[in-house]
């Protein structure tokens, strides 16, 4: 079958395109989501750890229940509303009760994910390399936006990312076993080194710890010859984007901007790219022999 799938490339390219609609659908349910969950748990954990009731009631919520409705009016959301992209264009934008605009958000991540599902299917032949990479660009589409709305990068996402990267590389999907473990450690303990160091500076936090997990996930997919590519990357990224809204916005130099999303960015290049990139580098700089 894998044969036959590398041999009508279009094909892939078609089903792995849709699935990848489909999935950025998934993925707005858990960007809202997530956070309220672990906010309820926190809330759970502390009442017991101080021996209180919760007397705060609050409705059951998880991945799958309640059905998704309308924020505003709480009309359900029926199937036929709920087609990626195709049923923000078929509503106008709009809920089919209340009227009340939908956040063009959700069709952007869906067509996003789609987008990005389609260039792992050019990029990867029908393999684990492929599968592995689709669930790694959707647990990075997934941190990116909550660490944009909540400046948190959930364990629940950033952990399992790690342990799957170290599990597919047992057998050199991506790079060697020795590699990727070597690569988790670098990633987490460099940031967590810049991390101490600017607090002993300044007496500040520069960053969160899920900025060390997650570059320690991305080291153990991608082996710790990638980590200052990463690192670079992003850091760059990040500077520019900063100073952008400082400048565009008047944001003050103190308001906290998420590092997470410009180290998944970088992370999801240097999967596909960071081989060329690396040599492009190496040349630049005249290492190459």
């Amino acid at each position: 079958m894998l044969d036959a799938l590398n041999q009508h490339t279009w094909m892939l390219a078609i089903a792995l395109s849709f699935m990848g609609l489909v999935v950025g659908s998934f993925l707005n349910v858990v960007i809202y989501r997530l956070p309220i969950m672990m906010e309820s748990q926190w809330r759970k954990d502390c009442c017991e750890l101080l021996e209180v009731d919760e007397k705060q009631a609050t409705e059951t919520i998880n991945l799958a229940v309640p059905n998704s409705h309308c924020p505003h009016c709480g009309q359900a959301i029926k199937a036929w509303q709920n087609i990626p992209v195709l049923s923000y264009i078929m509503l106008g934008g709009k809920c089919h009760n209340c009227r009340t605009r939908i956040s063009i958000r959700y069709p952007i991540i869906e067509l996003v994910t789609g987008v990005m599902t389609l260039a792992l299917a050019v990029y990867f032949q029908a393999s684990l390399a492929l599968l592995g990479a689709m669930f790694f660009t959707w647990a990075l589409i997934a941190l990116t936006m909550i660490d944009v709305d909540q400046q948190l990068l959930p364990d629940d996402i950033t952990l399992p990312l790690l342990w799957l990267g170290l599990v597919l590389n047992v057998s050199d999907t991506y790079v060697t076993l020795e590699s990727a473990v070597i690569g988790a450690a670098l990633g987490y303990l460099s940031l967590w080194s810049v991390f101490w160091l600017f607090k002993l500076l300044t007496g500040k936090d520069g960053m969160g710890y899920g900025d060390f997990k997650l570059l320690a996930a991305l080291g153990a997919w991608m082996g710790w010859q990638a980590i200052p590519l990463i690192i670079l990357l992003s850091s760059v990224v990040g500077a520019i984007v900063g100073v952008s809204l400082m400048v565009l916005k008047r944001r003050g130099k103190d308001i906290p901007i998420p590092f997470g999303p410009y180290l998944a960015m970088a992370g999801w290049i240097s999967l596909l790219w960071g081989d060329q990139l690396t040599a492009l580098y190496m040349d630049a700089a005249g290492l190459t022999s």
